[in-house]
């Protein structure tokens, strides 16, 4: 049970960073959460009818979609002037992938607060592409940028960092039992030499 409340609380509050660096913890939490209701906002484009829970995060979504864009940036300016984070971090695997986050939390923005593309056209295109059945694609020029940033991120997504959201499960440190001193593991190689 110690176990699985940890990687719990590793996976829903980010534990050890809060104990690590409180301003990152901050900053990679509005990430994350801000994240996850953009996400979850962005259900009604695929769900007929819209259950109550989405529809409910709507106005909170909007606000989601300003934070997200600016904690990216905040962590993209963090790689850059942290030199322990700047010495392992890469451009393509770190600061691209925040640049793309970025870009597409800006389409966003600019599709809600700018273009103001046809949303019942849209959510025809995305319903017909759930039932394979796809109808003409949407041309307003500003929705075409962020669907293809975002189908760009999905491509990219099993094979970058973003992975550390499943990988956070399998990490030994979290999720086996944390009792080193109540029973002592020794490796079979090492045991040979204890003996001796």
């Amino acid at each position: 049970m110690g176990a699985a409340l940890r990687v719990a609380g590793e996976a829903l509050f980010f534990s050890s960073l809060f104990k690590g660096n409180k301003w990152t913890w901050i900053g990679g939490y509005a990430f994350h959460a801000a994240f996850l209701v953009v996400i979850l906002r962005h259900l009604r484009y695929f769900l007929n009818p819209i259950p109550e829970p989405i529809a409910l995060i709507q106005p909170l979504g909007i606000y989601a979609g300003l934070v997200l864009p600016a904690t990216a940036a905040y962590l993209f300016i963090r790689r850059l002037i942290v030199d322990r984070t700047r010495y392992i971090s890469s451009i393509v695997e770190d600061y691209v992938l925040l640049l793309l986050i970025i870009s597409i939390a800006l389409s966003g923005l600019l599709l809600k607060f700018v273009t103001r593309p046809d949303l019942i056209n849209i959510k025809a295109y995305m319903l017909s592409l759930m039932l394979f059945r796809p109808t003409t694609i949407p041309l307003d020029p500003i929705f075409l940028i962020h669907l293809s940033l975002v189908l760009i991120l999905l491509i990219y997504f099993p094979y970058s960092k973003l992975m550390h959201a499943g990988g956070i499960f399998f990490s030994p440190t979290r999720n086996q039992a944390d009792n080193p001193r109540e029973k002592r593991l020794i490796a079979p190689w090492a045991e040979i030499k204890e003996k001796q």
